[in-house]
């Protein structure tokens, strides 16, 4: 039995590639961590931009509380099984009233992982509608396996390298709009995408790319990775130390660390 899907959204992420909405966080839940977010900003007096965006489970006391959340890690489970890694963390930030989009792509195309068992889990720390520019899917594309991509970089996409695919129109696939607190999981080779926000409020969403401790990377890097729920009896990555207090000289070091691992692995330009 499931812990927090139903048995319709575990057949529906199997045979769809994808399912959405899931509730994970109350609405205090969801007010506490996106405040805590937007202090930080206030401070740096600019939206959350990368390095600091990548793996910020590393470096924010707000964004380890996320990553190690019990009903997400559940939802999790219940496609990948108990022992679960975070592989990647990106914050996903679409300011009001901005062209910021997403090309179609697959995960795959960057995290070059055997077996190709990832999923993503995207939670939305303020709605994502199909104004505010939420996620579209193509159902069922996972089947398809590993699709060849190319790189097409843009000053608004929110992708730093910008692959993507040719034959699909922005408006393809089908919408996957999320309430502030909800997630949604999707396959590593389900396609998907994303267009511009047009809404009045920014939308904030948490990439959190999670693996079965069976997965390995298949490049010359070996990236590295959180332990978050369960054992790993492969170790296939560099291990990451949960945080202990944020933003110190010693996060600091670990963050860059990870994030030089993982831009070496996704062929992203530092």
């Amino acid at each position: 039995m499931p812990l927090r899907l139903t048995d319709a959204q575990v057949n529906e992420y199997r045979e769809q590639g994808f399912t959405a909405p899931i509730p994970i966080l109350a609405a205090e839940e969801v007010a506490r961590h996106r405040a805590a977010l937007e202090a930080y900003e206030g401070i740096k007096g600019k939206p959350l931009a990368f390095p600091e965006k990548s793996k910020c489970h590393l470096l924010f006391s707000w964004a380890d509380e996320l990553v190690h959340h019990p009903a997400l890690l559940d939802a999790v489970e219940d496609v990948i099984g108990p022992n679960i890694l975070l592989f990647h963390f990106t914050l996903q930030t679409k300011e009001a009233h901005r062209a910021t989009y997403a090309e179609w792509h697959q995960d795959d195309a960057y995290f070059h992982l055997e077996p190709a068992e990832q999923v993503t889990a995207w939670l939305a720390l303020s709605d994502a509608s199909a104004l505010s520019g939420c996620m579209r899917m193509i159902p069922g594309s996972h089947k398809r396996g590993a699709i060849s991509h190319f790189d097409k970089p843009g000053e608004e996409n929110i992708i730093r390298r910008g692959q993507t695919i040719a034959g699909l129109a922005p408006d393809d696939g089908v919408l996957a709009p999320l309430k502030a607190g909800e997630l949604s999981l999707h396959h590593t080779h389900t396609l998907h995408s994303s267009g511009s926000n047009d809404s009045d409020d920014r939308r904030i969403g948490l990439t959190l790319s999670y693996i079965p401790t069976r997965c390995r990377p298949t490049g010359d890097v070996r990236p590295s990775a959180m332990l978050v729920r369960g054992v790993d009896e492969f170790n296939h990555f560099e291990k990451e130390t949960r945080l202990t207090h944020e933003l110190t000289s010693e996060a600091r070091l670990a963050h860059r660390r990870a994030t030089g691992l993982y831009i070496s692995l996704a062929g992203i330009a530092a």
